[in-house]
């Protein structure tokens, strides 16, 4: 085997891909306390499971802001760093099997990067994300247990939170259905329970991502967002981007292997 591995190192959590022959080779995610520890473990972990020798590593590919804390070579093979927008830009590329989009890389923050063929650039991005999520969710729901809050979101009203056209207008506006968010949490009150919280959070940040990203595709004629990062694993992207695709007249496209595909991106620049 003759195998790129791409890592993508976040400050605890580690995503790690292999690309053989041009096929994806079961990609792993690890959590530690530190990015040393936690790309350390993810490697050796992922090795163990897929039965892959060091000497069937080409090269390893890193990448993530984790990764200014790697300083030599990942268990002395030839490694390198390489551009974590770049990587965004290729991973989704490859995953989603479309070259002219906008990737909306959903991580503790959200970062947007503009593909057209081979030529890929970061255009801006917000800081509304996971950390976003988590950090409300500690404050108002006692937990930053994402499994948890998307549970309770399940359970959860968005009419007890969130202010929609139809509250304010007898008629719908210009291109906006009754049922557009006009106002995110302006319906909230002192008792909102829980699961109506934890929806509203969910929306809350999804909804700006969106957004951000329709307003950053305007004068582009780009109507394709590919959306990467672990957010896409929340089963609220499933009914909240549908409803924006409808209003807005776009595309949200979830690949598959979506929360991988930076370290996807990272292992496909081995030969540039």
């Amino acid at each position: 085997m003759n195998i790129a591995i791409g890592i993508d190192v976040g400050i605890s959590t580690t995503k790690i891909v292999g690309i053989a022959n041009g096929e994806i080779v079961k990609p792993l995610r690890i959590k530690a306390t530190d990015p040393i520890t936690s790309l350390y473990g993810a490697f050796g972990k992922y090795l163990y499971d897929n039965k892959i020798e060091l000497s069937d590593v080409k090269k390893v590919m890193i990448t993530g802001v984790g990764s200014a804390y790697i300083d030599k070579p990942v268990y002395g093979l030839p490694t390198e760093r390489v551009d974590e927008f770049l990587s965004d830009g290729m991973g989704a590329q490859f995953a989603a099997g479309i070259e002219r989009m906008l990737v909306v890389s959903m991580g503790t923050g959200t970062s947007i990067v503009k593909c057209d063929g081979a030529s890929i650039s970061h255009i801006g991005g917000i800081g509304i994300g996971g950390g976003t999520l988590n950090g409300l969710s500690r404050l108002l729901l006692n937990t930053d247990d994402i499994l948890q809050i998307s549970e309770l979101a399940m359970r959860g009203n968005i009419s007890n939170v969130n202010l929609k056209i139809g509250d304010i207008s007898a008629q719908p506006l210009s291109g906006l259905p009754m049922d557009a968010t006009a106002s995110l949490f302006a319906n909230a009150k002192g008792n909102t329970s829980r699961e109506d919280i934890a929806l509203g959070l969910i929306c809350l940040v999804l909804q700006s991502i969106g957004s951000a990203t329709i307003l950053s595709s305007l004068n582009s004629g780009i109507k394709d967002f590919v959306l990467i990062g672990n957010l896409t694993l929340l089963p609220q992207c499933n009914f909240l981007f549908p409803i924006m695709e409808k209003i807005y007249g776009v595309n949200f496209i979830i690949p598959k292997y979506s929360e991988f595909c930076t370290a996807i991106g990272a292992a496909l620049q081995i030969d540039k």
